[in-house]
């Protein structure tokens, strides 16, 4: 069995091959440049370099895991599709009007995306003459087809290529949506066409509208792109199973994402939280703060007793825009190697967050950047070495990075190159802070009890010292720090969510009550097994879990529990109950158990068992500052501002039990740590590094 996993970032794509069979196992790693214009090129150039390193066949590739920002990029440039919408009469400015709420209470000058950037523009919004009625779904108007067909010609007219049908109370019944999109696609035949009940089955009406217009927003070139990818895959003789991430952390294929490519706005910074929570598991810890730090961004996410964290409905957004699909909770700013220092207007010192990207990339690269960038302030500090970047496979002038950081900032603040260069990290770091804080503090989170695991190609050289900024325990730089998200891919599960809006007092509720939840759970469960059995998984490796999402009477968001399987009865209400004072308490310090709860939402969470990534065991060693591994001694200046001549450590020639005592660099292919004077780097079982305080904490 072979498998490959390939994470595509803004600066780099990351590849991760595992072979496994005759007891044997194999991983090899590797990176190759990003290639924006179409990210499937630097995709398929990386799977064929990591076969040549592997020395496999494209062709003996069984499958393809694939973690991608296509979607993403989409929806932050504004650059998706032409979308028309049908909706019920009356209701054709619920995406302008949204919540009536403004972001900023007390500005006057605030951008609304929802307006500035609508997904679907106005004179593309058609009404129809339908009214579906709560609480029993009950027709009070019948669809006018008359309409429907109206609108279809006039899309056509126009040359969309994308509807969505957004009905009021959908949700209770689709009947009217269902026949509005037949009609739509025999009119448009070949435009992506979906209904807001297929997408987000529940209740309110704005945020289901919007996910339905992300939805198909992005659809087209989605589709595009994941065709053209199977394409070129083909055309370089792999014909392995290709699958998707999606941002709740499960995996698809290809035909899924296809149709709900809402779900892989997050694709590829979950499957860093996967790689992370895998890492955490081979290292003993389950409460882990991970930071991807990439080229571009820093994804920030907290892992709390081996669990995912998932964002609340009411949080899941992407560039300001309600989408209610789950979504792992990762918070990501402009903070990478890429970020690039400058002074603005008012003589201010900034960093971030815009990107020198992948091209022209850092001055370093020498591809024409001249601005400086968080990673030439690495090499400036001999923290990076030119002859170990990205294994020798990437040439970088350290001279440019001096020049870069002279020019634009040591000279015109007055500064020695040290000093400068020193300050960009600074400032970087402390944004990440900062950051971290927002994700972990504001949320009932003590990172004094928690481990940072630093990751993506730049977190082992920023780790130690975010983890001083936070007073984290300790820090974990895995054993393939800038393949970690990749890694993720291998180690996940298949995964589908299926939702459906029927409120219920569940303390309260009648026989009648529950043998309607129980008769929607079970219809979720006959969905979810149709599409297990079309990508033939066996049902012994299917595993359901029912989610509520529930709140207090009159409350306006809920919180996720879990409904224990079965028939939803008197005693299984009360368990939900119970769970939803527990979670209550554990969100915002507080429950009330003699409150009425009640459910508001449906959720099954369908998953397939597959066969997940297996490192092999390093051999024991058990020394200290091994000779072996000891590559050359450099001058390193570390955030004391002193500089130090500092060995370098080969990462692959390490073994278990061995440590590295600061102040030392680990270098290896795709990323280098950095373990700081005062500081303790012990590699465990499976070749990831726990550094600690000399002495502990």
């Amino acid at each position: 069995m072979i498998r490959v996993g390939v994470d595509v970032g803004g600066t780099f794509t990351d590849i991760v091959l595992e072979r496994r069979g005759d007891g044997q196992r194999q991983v090899v790693v590797t990176k190759v440049p990003s290639t924006p214009h179409d990210q499937s090129e630097a995709v398929v150039d990386g799977i064929l370099k990591v076969c040549g390193l592997a020395g496999v066949a494209p062709g003996d590739i069984d499958a393809v895991f694939h973690g991608t920002t296509v979607a993403t990029n989409m929806v932050i440039e504004r650059a998706g599709a032409e979308v028309g919408m049908i909706t019920t009469r009356g209701f054709r400015d619920i995406l302008h009007m949204a919540r009536h709420k403004r972001p900023h209470n007390f500005s006057l000058q605030f951008d609304v995306p929802w307006q500035s950037k609508p997904l679907v523009k106005r004179r593309n919004r058609i009404v129809v003459s339908e009214r579906i009625m709560p609480p029993d779904g009950r027709v009070e108007v019948p669809l006018d087809i008359d309409e429907v067909k109206r609108a279809a010609e006039l899309f056509a007219k126009r040359g969309l290529d994308a509807v969505i049908v957004a009905f009021l109370f959908s949700f209770l019944n689709n009947e009217h949506e269902q026949r509005a999109k037949e009609i739509v696609t025999a009119t448009l035949p070949d435009a992506f066409v979906s209904c807001s009940s297929d997408v987000v089955n529940s209740i309110r009406e704005y945020e289901r509208f919007s996910s339905a217009a992300m939805n198909a927003y992005i659809g087209p070139k989605t589709a595009n792109y994941l065709r053209n990818l199977e394409g070129r895959l083909t055309a370089s003789g792999i014909r392995a199973m290709v699958r998707v991430m999606q941002s709740n952390g499960g995996i698809s294929t290809v035909e899924s994402a296809i149709d709900l490519p809402i779900g892989l706005l997050l694709s590829g910074p979950a499957g860093g939280v996967i790689g992370g929570r895998w890492t955490g598991e081979h290292c003993g810890k389950d409460k882990i703060i991970t930071i991807d730090i990439g080229g571009t961004s820093a994804d920030i996410s907290v892992i709390e007793d081996g669990e995912l964290r998932i964002k609340n409905p009411r949080d899941t957004e992407v560039a300001g825009l309600p989408v209610l699909v789950p979504m792992i909770d990762i918070d990501a700013i402009g903070a990478g190697g890429g970020s690039i220092a400058y002074i603005d207007p008012g003589g201010a010192f900034r960093v971030g967050p815009r990107s020198a990207g992948a091209e022209p990339g850092p001055a370093c690269y020498g591809k024409g950047g001249t601005e400086p960038t968080v990673t030439d302030a690495q090499v400036v500090l001999g923290r990076l070495d030119p002859e170990h970047f990205l294994g020798g496979d990437l040439a970088i002038d350290a001279s440019l990075s001096e020049q870069a950081i002279r020019e634009h900032i040591a000279a015109p603040l007055g500064l020695t190159l040290d000093q400068a260069a020193l300050g960009i990290l600074r400032i970087v770091n402390n944004n990440m802070a900062l950051a971290i804080n927002a994700n972990s503090v504001a949320k009932g989170v003590d990172p004094r009890n928690f481990t940072l695991m630093g990751f993506g190609g730049a977190g082992p050289l920023h780790a130690v010292s975010l983890a001083e900024a936070i007073f984290a325990r300790d820090v974990i730089s895995p054993v393939h720090p800038g393949i970690t998200a990749a890694t993720g891919l291998l180690v996940t599960d298949l995964q589908y969510e299926y939702t459906h809006s029927t409120l219920i007092v569940l303390d309260k509720a009648s026989e009648e009550e529950f043998a309607r939840v129980t008769a929607i759970l079970d219809d979720l469960i006959a969905r979810a097994h149709r599409q297990l059995e079309a990508d033939g998984v066996p049902e012994s490796q299917r595993r359901f879990r029912q989610v509520g999402e529930c709140r207090y009477l009159g409350q306006g968001f809920e919180l996720r529990v879990d409904i224990p399987a079965g028939p939803l009865n008197a005693a299984s209400a009360s368990a939900v109950m119970d769970d939803f004072f527990n979670v209550h308490k554990k969100v915002y310090g507080h429950a009330f158990r003699d409150q009425s709860c009640e459910l508001v939402t449906l959720r099954l969470v369908a998953t397939a068992m597959v066969e997940t990534m297996a490192l092999p065991k390093l051999a024991t060693g058990g020394r200290r500052n091994p000779d072996d591994a000891r590559l050359y001694t450099r001058r390193t200046v570390f955030d004391d501002g002193e500089a130090r001549e500092t060995p370098r450590y080969l990462r692959a020639r390490l073994l278990a039990d061995d440590t590295i005592e600061g102040p030392a660099l680990v270098v290896q292919h795709n990323s280098t740590t950095i373990v700081p004077p005062g500081y303790v780097a012990a590699v465990k079982a499976y070749g990831d590094m726990l550094i600690s305080k000399e002495g502990g904490r």
